[in-house]
């Protein structure tokens, strides 16, 4: 969403960037390192790039290669500083839902703190030696680079190429910040649009690797009409792709991103169900995470499906050979 009458407060919004890319470039700010290797996952925009989808399936993919993976997050939205390890029968308030929802479905550790730099130490700790190769995942660390990483992921769709810088726009850095990446991962949707995204990115001078993803959103088989929720960045992605597996949307409710629900919202939808005469009430899985405990307080004549997204690399297996490659090659330098 663009913001044109905020668009005299960017320039204050990039000079704060040129004043931290400036700290960075002098050691003034410092960055600290883990003994393992760390590959961030981000993207450039405020968010609703499919990070946590991606850093599940990297997550799932080196797993079965006999890597040893974990995941560092900060945990928006979780009630303590501190770190700690990520238990899956607890609520998102203590870890933040995109956590929570790693750990459930990745089938990794997952740790959370304000500093990820914390984290790293409390998994490094958990495992102090390990005859494998390890990996940690830094999800949504582009920005983070208060930690060294080996490698930068960053995921780009044709809504970020074209969006300006905050406050105006949506871009937490400009385009230029691509150069910092190792592989840049294109999400855009569309007929037509990844080959112009390529083409575009290789115009403007990017010759690293370049991955195109598929999103598969996993839309339960619902015949009869639906009611829809979710809170999350970009909510018309979730509406649209339950309309394109063919279900009949009767009411939509975006809440804002992260949203906390309330047994006010649960009265709110289930009266909206009613009225459309809905019988089933769809979501996201991090929403789902979110509910918690009220997810079992709808009426029992309402059914709350949840619809997954799962991303998948195009050629998958020579992506997770050149990124092995990369994480041999970081875990033979010598770490702090």
């Amino acid at each position: 969403m663009k913001r044109h009458w905020l668009v005299p407060l960017t320039p204050l919004y990039a000079a704060g960037l040129a004043l931290r890319e400036l700290r960075l470039n002098k050691g003034w700010e410092a960055v600290q390192c883990l003994r393992w290797p760390v590959v961030s996952i981000g993207n450039l925009s405020t968010g609703g790039s499919g990070k946590t989808p991606l850093t599940i399936a990297l997550a799932r993919a080196l797993t079965q290669r006999g890597v040893q993976v974990d995941v560092l997050s900060r945990g928006y939205g979780r009630q303590s500083k501190l770190p700690a390890r990520v238990s899956i029968g607890e609520s998102a308030e203590a870890f933040g839902d995109e956590p929570l929802l790693m750990a459930r479905e990745a089938g990794v550790a997952v740790y959370v703190a304000a500093e990820r730099y914390q984290a790293g130490l409390m998994a490094e700790a958990a495992r102090p030696a390990s005859p494998h190769l390890a990996v940690h995942l830094l999800d949504d660390g582009f920005q983070h680079r208060q930690l060294h990483r080996d490698l930068d992921i960053v995921l780009l769709d044709r809504q970020d190429w074209q969006d300006s810088l905050l406050p105006a726009g949506n871009l937490r850095e400009p385009r230029k910040a691509l150069s910092r990446a190792g592989v840049i991962a294109i999400t855009a949707e569309g007929p037509g649009l990844e080959p112009n995204l390529q083409k575009d990115l290789k115009a403007w001078g990017w010759q690293g690797p370049l991955w195109r993803l598929h999103r598969k959103m996993e839309v339960p088989a619902v015949e009869e009409p639906v009611v829809a929720f979710c809170g999350i960045a970009r909510p018309e992605q979730f509406f649209e792709g339950l309309e394109a597996g063919g279900l009949h949307v009767a009411a939509r409710f975006a809440f804002r991103d992260h949203h906390r629900y309330s047994a006010a919202d649960l009265k709110r939808l289930a009266s909206a169900a009613r009225s459309a005469g809905a019988g089933v009430l769809l979501t996201t899985g991090k929403d789902f995470v979110r509910l918690g405990k009220l997810a079992s307080d709808f009426p029992e004549s309402l059914r709350l499906q949840t619809a997954g997204l799962r991303i998948e690399i195009e050629n998958v297996s020579e992506a997770i050979d050149w990124l092995e490659g990369r994480l041999k090659s970081s875990s033979a330098d010598p770490r702090l």
